[in-house]
């Protein structure tokens, strides 16, 4: 798995990686993650795929991390 590089975003933490002709999106925040598989023929390379990743995409992507981690809760509750 190659790394391709990071997007700054002030709520999460966005990586790329490239692995076996699919770019995987890694977003993470806290102790929740959600990956992204995307091939690679589906975009015109590394720079087509950063813009794709941005607005909407992350608002949502964010939103359900926020629902993951009210999730994540319910397994330590008594």
């Amino acid at each position: 798995m190659r790394v391709v590089g990071e997007i700054s975003h002030p709520a999460c933490k966005i990586s790329i990686f490239a692995w076996n002709q699919k770019y995987l999106v890694k977003i993470e925040t806290g102790r929740c993650e959600q990956t992204f598989k995307i091939d690679q023929l589906d975009v015109q390379g590394d720079d087509d795929l950063r813009k794709r990743i941005s607005g909407e995409f992350i608002d949502r992507a964010v939103r359900r991390m926020e629902s993951m981690h009210e999730d994540l809760g319910l397994l330590f509750v008594d």
